[in-house]
């Protein structure tokens, strides 16, 4: 297996920096200008296709300078997530990529109230914009809120499994809403591994989003490997500068590619 899964932008340079690693996977992070150039998006994917590279996009997380929410109480913020949603399912299916989607982000309208209710209205919110299309978006988790492991109790039996929605796993997010605990991670990591497509590979220390490269921080990545492996992920590690040099990303590779997986992780895998 090629452990080379990379993240960048749509700059040219950002690209062909991460296309010197030969990487398996690329996600491209998108601004919600890059959106104002459709045939700039499908260029990238097709540069990937043509070196047998898989592509996924990543959904804009703002709009105008706020961090989109599918429940938001700005109608531009709404009006946005519903068009830009729909505008990437159609690239997605024309040229065999795929998307991964926040519901919402940190500090938004649907960090609040955490109530079944809500998980509900939410869960009803999702169904419809699945509606462009089921097999393109892949559901990434926050840290905190109505799409957040360690915020919403209701999430999995409530949303994800009737909705059998797609998932792509963030493990640090999913670290940092339990606030360092290896063990509520494995919960997660094994409950939702029957929907999870896709997964980011980031350490952290539990307490803040700060994006480390795999071993600065506190997962236990023996645990992890088992339960991921065989599934698509990139390590989603936070660069400095221009973003051009993926190093941090690289070295969490063959940290990765070195890690011994937890022995009784592969047995719990072999019996699922």
């Amino acid at each position: 297996m090629n452990l080379m899964r990379l993240k960048g932008n749509l700059e040219q340079r950002n690209l062909d920096n991460r296309l010197s690693y030969e990487p398996d996977i690329i996600e491209f992070f998108l601004s919600d200008r890059d959106l104002l150039d459709p045939e700039r998006i499908r260029d990238r994917i097709r540069q990937l296709h043509d070196r047998g590279v898989k592509a996924y996009l990543h959904h804009p997380p703002k709009h105008q300078g706020e961090y989109l929410d599918i429940l938001s109480d700005n109608p531009e913020v709404r009006r946005f997530y519903n068009e830009s949603c729909e505008l990437l399912a159609r690239i997605c299916i024309e040229e065999k990529a795929k998307c991964v989607v926040h519901a919402h982000y940190v500090g938004t309208h649907s960090c609040r109230d955490v109530t079944l209710e809500r998980t509900l209205i939410l869960r009803e919110e999702i169904r419809r914009i699945m509606a462009y299309s089921r097999d393109v978006f892949v559901w990434e988790d926050s840290i905190e809120g109505l799409f957040s492991y360690g915020g919403n109790p209701y999430l999995i039996d409530h949303l994800i499994v009737p909705l059998k929605l797609p998932l792509t796993v963030d493990v640090s997010h999913t670290f940092i809403s339990f606030r360092g605990d290896n063990e509520r991670l494995r919960d997660v990591l094994e409950r939702t591994k029957p929907y999870a497509q896709y997964y980011h590979l980031v350490d952290s220390m539990g307490l803040e989003h700060d994006s480390l490269q795999l071993g600065l921080g506190r997962i236990d990545w023996r645990m992890v490997k088992p339960l991921v492996w065989g599934k698509d992920f990139i390590f989603e590690i936070t660069l400095s500068g221009d973003h051009s040099d993926c190093t941090p990303m690289v070295e969490s590779a063959h940290y990765f590619a070195n890690v011994e997986a937890e022995e009784n992780g592969k047995s719990r895998q072999l019996l699922t």
